[in-house]
């Protein structure tokens, strides 16, 4: 673990400065154990595992990406990204392009179509941006040198490896995200193995080049982290006295009913039923904190990036996406 660390802190202070370089397995007894015990666990080539290793490279610059996500920004600064003119334009034009199937998957799952078109632009501009980075070499990279979370990326490269033989597919020509995900819903292998679907009925789940698959493999994964239908992820709120700043605390999964809130000074905007449980998302405004209701589909959202600013700019430019819609002839 010592030697990890070490090298962690050396990758990051280097970054931009050593190059990706080769993973030389004779210096990665983890790496030797995953191949044995991978090979003989799944009945895998292990001369085509250390082939598959020998040809990987470490690349510095995934530490540093993945210990700088876009996400920690500021929420002013982190929205702009995304909630734009192009963003708009693009979905709205995927929107109507694809109007039959969000339809369809609308009915079978119970999500919003604004809510899938708004995830599918974050994540890649609608296939646009898919990723750039092989992923045995992101995967391999925050296995071997980003120590908080190596566990978590060798399972996923174990995933990733049974998904490429389920897509019978070369896992040594598939890119993704500096995180390893992939395709355009940008689901990690774990994700696609679990809950990609078959959006247009062709007995596949090809969520590289097929929109529809896409289209209801995010509705598939929503569906099944509890989104309800027909019920509001967010609303706006008043906020009165000071007893609501223990209550943003508590984090972003509903865990108070909008009755039991209004003893804090917490109240909605819009009428909903009391027994409704609501969280008070906090977030960072150009001039100060800016709050909102979130309700149990807004933390629907988070399972899908944990990250609170992440949900909140899909509920935004679901809302834009909606409206334009809504306008267009």
């Amino acid at each position: 673990m010592r030697r990890r660390v070490h090298l962690a802190v050396v990758l990051t202070a280097l970054c931009g400065a050593w190059p990706a370089h080769a993973i030389e397995i004779e210096n990665y007894p983890e790496v030797q154990e995953f191949i044995a015990g991978f090979a003989s666990q799944h009945n895998y080539p292990e001369a085509r595992l250390r082939k598959l290793f020998a040809q990987a490279r470490i690349r510095p610059e995934i530490v540093q990406a993945i210990e700088r996500p876009k996400e920690a920004l500021p929420y002013h600064e982190y929205r702009k990204q995304f909630l734009t003119d192009t963003h708009v334009q693009r979905g709205t034009k995927f929107w109507a392009e694809h109007a039959g199937t969000l339809r369809r998957v609308a009915r079978e799952y119970g999500v919003a179509p604004e809510i899938i078109v708004a995830i599918l632009g974050v994540e890649t501009q609608y296939g646009r941006n898919k990723g750039q980075y092989p992923v045995v070499d992101a995967l391999a990279t925050l296995w071997l040198h980003h120590p908080p979370r190596a566990d978590f990326f060798r399972r996923e490269l174990e995933e990733f490896l049974l998904l490429t033989q389920e897509l019978r597919a070369d896992p040594a020509t598939i890119k993704g995200s500096y995180a390893g995900a992939l395709g355009m819903a940008q689901f990690i292998s774990s994700s696609y193995r679990r809950y990609a679907a078959d959006g247009d009925g062709d007995g596949r789940r090809d969520l590289f080049k097929n929109p529809d698959d896409a289209i209801a493999s995010v509705a598939n994964f929503l569906k099944l982290h509890g989104w309800t239908a027909d019920e509001p992820p967010t609303d706006e709120v008043d906020l009165r006295g000071t007893l609501y700043f223990w209550i943003e605390r508590l984090g972003v999964k509903p865990s108070l009913t909008l009755g039991g809130l209004t003893q804090y000074g917490i109240l909605p905007r819009r009428t909903a039923p009391p027994e409704r449980r609501a969280a008070l998302v906090a977030l960072e405004g150009e001039t100060g904190p800016y709050y909102r209701l979130g309700y149990n589909n807004f933390y629907v959202v988070t399972r899908y990036n944990r990250s609170k600013r992440y949900a909140m700019v899909v509920v935004e430019l679901a809302e834009r996406l909606r409206q334009q819609r809504e306008q267009s002839p």
